[in-house]
């Protein structure tokens, strides 16, 4: 498949090269055991890196946080067997996200700049636990190997001396300061490395801690055993080693080393020979890029973000991570984030539900939008995707001229038999057309995905395990994201509004929305229920009804031979229903023409009630229409009904 890189993704890669020069201009070098030492200012913050004699391969790397001269017996086995040494100074931080933001640049300098290895070892002592893990969290896929000493892991217990250890009152002072919370916010907060441990978990990242048991700063109770005992149960492969030998000063916080090449051969172990990865690059296509949300957050100090989408959106997993990188990035923003992903449901219905779902909670900023799995599965022709997904971008950008899109595509095994071929999907080519067409960014997480099984990163099986992502699977997707998401603002440039242009297809759903079913002008045998829920065992089974389509009026018959008319004004009529195990068969007509039969029985439907869209027409003159709809005496053999239950009308005026 033959891939495009636009110029605007070669001029960011120009600002952000002419941003990292900077810090290239200012190296001085000087020695350091033997070794040499590049000193450098990194935005304004001293950092630096410690060259071994003759590099090995791949150019492994330690990074060392906080109190980067304790302890160097490693390094120093490190750097004598090829490896490079970093720091970066964000001491006083306590891992704070500022801290996160200029780990990132740095990671990215040494990496793209200096040719370091794309995963580095992490070596974390006391306080430097909470930079290691923060960071590690942040970036499991970016992370050979963790190794602690005495590391701090619960802040209430260091600084905080809310336990058994001593505290510092000062220090737990600034910290709160810091994270801007009270007394009784500090006891709740849940952004310490003893939490979601879960992505380094299925990246299976080993860990070696090596503690004091009689630790009185930095108990072991309070933070290596609570972390070990998550790590492991999230199947994390993690080592203690207390160190007993020797003298032990500062109440057991600080102790000999024992045996530091036993460490040194742990890290050497995980980083050597450094494996090469699938670049993120021809994945993202930028177009148009960020620049027009990311000048509002910073000129507004406000930012409304909406997710649209299908379970692979409603799910936690990149979404969630997606917004807290926004507002690490923009910390003096207020965001506001609407959550629009319905399992089960794509382009059309998204096209339709964008008012209602989107537009009337907030007016986005930034939009997220992925339907690419469930157009597939679902069955919806090329044309009415294109429609669609062209619907959903005109109504936002009429809301919003300002707003920025990004368009994704997720994996799925049905793709991969098409990459097989050498043939992209077409719901991928799609997505990626409409995003060309309108200059919104677009991520091919499903190339990627396959890519990098077939060069054998990882199992679709064991790491990824289903189209509705591991965590594995879900870090996989959000470092894409972020790649395009640390985009760089460009200095001087203001907000420039999108000029629509003609749409790709005349008949696309741009002025698409639900009608309320007692729009309804006349019926027979259609009954509305004010409030459906299913009464069968399938709508008892967890998972057997999508939120939005129980317990909300519905237009409902079961009866062969019930009828209603439909009155509407537009270019294009539709039925959202709810598709059980007794659906049935409609016959319908518009205008008096010929009529049409639908089966409403779906190969999901003795599973759950599932919300189903289906355009009767969408090629309409405009002007007004009247839609007839019975339902037939014939029926699925694998239905037990003739039920018909519309939810929404849907119409495109």
């Amino acid at each position: 498949m033959k891939r495009y890189t636009p110029l605007l993704y070669l001029l960011l890669i120009c600002l952000v090269a002419a941003s990292t020069a900077h810090a290239q201009s200012n190296e001085t070098t000087t020695s350091w055991k033997g070794f040499e030492k590049v000193d450098l200012t990194f935005r304004n913050t001293p950092a630096w890196y410690v060259k071994p004699r003759q590099a090995l391969p791949g150019k492994p790397w330690v990074w060392r946080a906080h109190f980067p001269t304790w302890h160097i017996e490693m390094d120093s086995i490190l750097l004598s067997r090829g490896f490079h040494i970093a720091y970066i100074n964000t001491n006083d931080l306590f891992g704070h996200p500022k801290a996160m933001q200029l780990w990132d640049g740095f990671y990215d300098y040494l990496t793209q700049e200096k040719g370091f290895a794309p995963k580095v070892a992490l070596e974390g002592v006391s306080r430097g636990g909470l930079y290691v893990y923060g960071w590690a969290k942040r970036n499991p896929a970016k992370v050979s190997c963790i190794y602690a000493e005495a590391p701090v892991l619960d802040p209430r217990s260091w600084p905080g001396g809310k336990g058994k250890g001593s505290g510092s009152p000062q220090d737990w002072t600034r910290w709160r300061e810091l994270y801007g919370l009270t007394e009784e916010q500090a006891a709740e907060f849940k952004d310490i490395p003893l939490n979601d441990l879960a992505g380094l978990a299925a990246f299976k990242v080993p860990i070696v801690h090596v503690i004091g048991l009689n630790d009185k700063i930095v108990p072991p109770e309070e933070n290596t055993f609570p972390l070990v005992q998550n790590y492991l149960k999230l199947g994390g492969p993690i080592s203690v080693y207390p160190m007993t030998r020797g003298e032990q000063k500062l109440e057991g916080h600080h102790f000999p080393i024992e045996q530091p090449e036993q460490f040194a051969d742990f890290i050497y172990q995980h980083s050597v020979p450094v494996q090469k990865e699938v670049a993120t690059t021809p994945y993202l296509v930028p177009n148009k890029g960020l620049a027009n949300a990311y000048h509002t957050f910073t000129s507004t100090g406000k930012g409304t973000v909406a997710f649209l989408g299908g379970s692979i959106t409603h799910n936690p997993g990149w979404r969630d991570k997606v917004s807290k990188y926004l507002q690490e990035r923009f910390p003096a923003t207020q965001f506001t984030f609407i959550a629009a992903g319905i399992p089960s449901l794509g382009s059309t219905p998204h096209a339709y539900r964008f008012q209602r779902d989107v537009l009337q909670k907030g007016t986005p900023d930034l939009l997220f939008v992925e339907s690419a799995v469930n157009d597939r599965t679902n069955g919806f022709s090329e044309q009415a995707q294109v429609r669609a997904l062209e619907g959903i971008l005109r109504q936002a950008y009429a809301a919003n001229p300002a707003m920025n899109a990004v368009l994704m595509a997720f994996a799925d095994p049905d793709k991969f038999g098409d990459y097989g071929q050498g043939k992209e999907p077409v719901e991928v080519a799609v997505h990626r057309r409409v995003a060309a067409h309108y200059g919104a960014p677009f991520i091919n997480l499903s190339q990627e995905v396959y890519d990098r099984l077939k060069a054998g990163e990882f199992s679709w099986k064991f790491d990824f395990k289903d189209l509705h992502p591991s965590p594995f699977g879900q870090e996989i997707y959000f470092q894409t994201m972020k790649d395009l998401l640390k985009q760089e603002l460009p200095v001087g440039v203001s907000v420039q509004p999108v000029t629509l242009p003609a749409p790709l297809d005349r008949f696309a759903y741009e002025k698409g929305s639900y009608h309320p079913v007692n729009e309804v002008r006349s019926t027979k045998g259609f009954l509305i229920d004010s409030s459906w829920k299913p009464q069968d065992q399938v709508g008892a089974k967890p998972g057997g009804t999508r939120a939005g389509f129980v317990e909300v009026p519905m237009l409902v018959s079961e009866a062969a031979g019930a009828s209603l008319a439909f009155d509407f004004k537009g270019r294009a009529v539709g039925i959202a229903v709810v598709s059980g195990p007794d659906a049935g068969i409609i016959s319908y007509s518009i205008d008096g023409r010929k009529p049409q039969q639908l089966d409403l029985f779906t190969q999901w439907s003795t599973q759950l009630h599932l919300p189903w869209y289906l355009m009767l027409a969408d090629e309409l003159k405009p002007g007004k229409h009247t839609l007839k709809l019975t339902i037939t005496d014939t029926k699925n053999p694998a239905s037990v009904g003739n039920a018909c239950r519309i939810v929404y009308f849907l119409v495109n005026e």
